[in-house]
């Protein structure tokens, strides 16, 4: 049944040169090749997953048209969320150029990375968000968690805009650190626009030895802050491989949600970025 068909709401695809991505670092070498459709399709087939979202790994339009590309070629690719220049005065031209496009699905700048923990809320970024609704595109926050004191203003000026927050806010999770993280995810969730992905959290944690107890507090506390109608599954494949394979995630996932209703999990699996994204499978 479609409401029971597993959508990986978060991975990336790249053809690696050390110049565009330079965040791949000496400790990351395994990363530091091509990943490709070819490289994940037989990933999905082994553990029963439906579909994907793709999501943009660099920022520039090249790689958006190659990803929307990618998903003409490739019907398990339900969505791309890609990246345009949201402070560009063209930014809603781009989005005029690219919308033909019935993959794409939202748009996410790396705001983790920016020098400026306020450059979310710069004038000429938030007209570009402005402009997403307009094209029926979600927003991709992907943050540290200190961030999110400005992801709230920045949320509570587009109560209309779907927003998507990646990884879980990326708490201090090999720190073993609940706060201020809780605090904020929780202030966060009471906005009833904005999603959250189950992704990248062994990432955050210890890469060699993270274990499903690590992680449990963080699982707790977006599942009763966001409950399973906004919470979705990411694989974030294949920085995922850096900490364990696609089956040990996607199994960790599932053992936290089998105590929840058969609706419930195939709501978090499947259901949640169908709507979240719009998505057609």
């Amino acid at each position: 049944m479609p409401g029971s068909q597993i959508i990986d709401a978060h991975h990336h695809f790249w053809h690696y040169n050390p110049e565009e991505y330079g965040w791949i670092g000496e400790s990351m070498l395994k990363l530091r090749r091509n990943f490709l459709p070819s490289d994940l399709e037989p990933e999905l087939a082994a553990c029963g997953v439906h579909a994907v979202v793709t999501v943009q790994a660099r920022q520039t339009l090249v790689e958006t048209e190659w990803l929307l590309s990618l998903a003409k070629e490739h019907p398990w690719m339900a969505g791309v969320v890609g990246w345009i220049p949201l402070t560009s005065s063209n930014a809603a031209a781009h989005l005029e150029h690219l919308s033909p496009h019935p993959k794409l699905k939202g748009v996410r700048h790396i705001l983790h990375d920016e020098a400026d923990d306020n450059y979310m809320l710069r004038p000429d970024f938030l007209a570009g968000i402005k402009e997403l609704r307009r094209f029926h595109l979600a927003y991709d926050i992907l943050i540290f968690e200190r961030h999110l004191p400005q992801s709230l203003q920045l949320v509570d000026r587009f109560p209309n805009q779907v927003f998507v927050l990646d990884h879980i806010a990326k708490p201090r999770i090999k720190a073993g650190a609940m706060e201020p993280w809780r605090t904020g995810i929780i202030e966060l969730a009471k906005r009833p626009n904005v999603y959250c992905k189950l992704s990248g959290m062994v990432t955050e944690a210890d890469w060699n030895n993270w274990s499903f107890e690590n992680l449990r507090p963080y699982f707790e506390t977006v599942l009763k802050a966001f409950g399973p109608k906004r919470l979705m599954f990411g694989s974030d494949w294949p920085v995922l491989l850096m900490a364990g394979t696609y089956h040990s995630w996607l199994q960790t996932v599932l053992h936290v949600i089998e105590p929840l209703s058969e609706s419930e999990r195939a709501r978090i699996m499947g259901g949640t970025a169908r709507e979240a994204y719009r998505l057609s499978v």
